[in-house]
């Protein structure tokens, strides 16, 4: 269907889809805030369990749909382009922040326990791209193998919860006046708090939002893809990418100006996470060879940008440097250097088909 329509009307599609999943997602950061105060859970935990496994949800939906209408490639490089672009919007999460960087803030390793795994996953994918594969009960080896190491890393996130081996200096140095008024847990003046089973139901519904405009962001980014000649690899990495992002971008921007950084942080790790097992559900749903076998250097080349812009903000969560400039970390501005590098790149390499 979305292959007969125009490209305007496509694109406009897409556009109105982009903004639902928009808006869901900050609605899902507030909810995850609320759940996160009601609950006692730790924001970091709040950020890989909820917002990074329901923000992939358009990634999740693109994947099923990209699959099941052979687009396999439109998957893959969505998955992998979405983990460069989420560790890009700290960029823009430092930004907001304000005068400190963003980097400067957290005061627990947590955060930065999950930005490995992220690594390791997505060092995962290149081995898979660049070495031999083989179809073993309806998926890759590679595939079971990034399945195996996604479960090791929730036994590590879980088992690391209250780690206290070591503290960095000046511990908590989150600034509280990034807390706009009225969002305070207590105080004069702030509203009465919706019930758990209120947050539930509407961390519920965001979810069915982000997922039904994930299908449209899906078929209408396909038939963009034909229509103006850039390839389904290109627009599955960069403009599919950014598109399925946009719950990070929301939730992130969100998170900070409640002052909630780990929770941030955690949640661009934790989705990137998530993000590198949905490849092993397109090996599954997938009728041929295995998918990283097929996704070729255009996909390793990807998963390297994640690897490194990761690396980057790795950098900053260990030196805690407070200068900025232009609002911006150091970590931030080589991040964003190094992200419009890499789409030249990926556009000289693009798979044309």
């Amino acid at each position: 269907m979305f292959q007969d329509l125009p490209l305007i009307a496509n694109l406009a599609l897409f556009i109105v889809a982009a903004v639902f999943v928009w808006r869901a997602g900050t609605r899902l950061a507030i909810n995850a805030d609320a759940i996160s105060t009601k609950t006692g859970i730790g924001q970091e935990v709040i950020g890989i369990l909820l917002l990074g496994g329901v923000t992939s949800l358009p990634e999740l939906a693109v994947a099923m749909t990209a699959t099941l209408t052979g687009a396999v490639a439109l998957s893959v490089n969505d998955v992998i382009g979405s983990a460069s672009v989420n560790v890009l919007i700290l960029a823009l999460a430092d930004a907001a922040y304000g005068r400190k960087a963003l980097t400067s803030s957290p005061g627990s390793p947590h955060v930065m326990i999950q930005a490995i795994l992220g690594i390791i996953l997505l060092t995962c994918v290149v081995g898979a791209v660049v070495s031999i594969d083989r179809v073993v009960f309806g998926a890759g080896i590679w595939s079971w193998f990034i399945l195996a190491v996604y479960f090791a890393a929730i036994w590590v996130i879980a088992k690391s919860r209250g780690l206290t081996s070591w503290v960095p200096e000046k511990a908590g140095a989150q600034r509280k006046d990034t807390l706009p008024q009225g969002n305070h847990r207590n105080g004069a003046g702030a509203r009465s708090a919706p019930s758990t089973n209120r947050l539930v139901t509407g961390t519920v519904v965001a979810a069915v939002i982000i997922l039904a405009a994930g299908f449209v962001l899906a078929r209408s980014a396909d038939a963009l893809a034909h229509q103006t000649g850039l390839g389904t690899s290109f627009t599955g990495a960069v403009l599919l990418g950014m598109a399925t992002s946009l719950p990070e971008i929301s939730t992130v921007l969100a998170a900070v100006r409640l002052g909630r950084n780990e929770m941030a942080m955690a949640d661009i790790f934790g989705t990137n996470i998530f993000n590198v097992t949905i490849i092993a559900l397109v090996d599954f749903l997938h009728p041929g060879g295995p998918v990283l076998q097929e996704a070729g250097p255009f996909a390793a080349f990807g998963a390297l940008m994640a690897i490194a812009l990761t690396g980057l903000f790795m950098v900053g969560l260990i030196e805690r440097r407070d200068r900025t400039w232009l609002r911006l970390g150091p970590d931030s501005l080589a991040a964003i250097a190094l992200y419009m590098a890499g789409i030249v790149v990926l556009y000289m390499i693009r798979p044309t088909g």
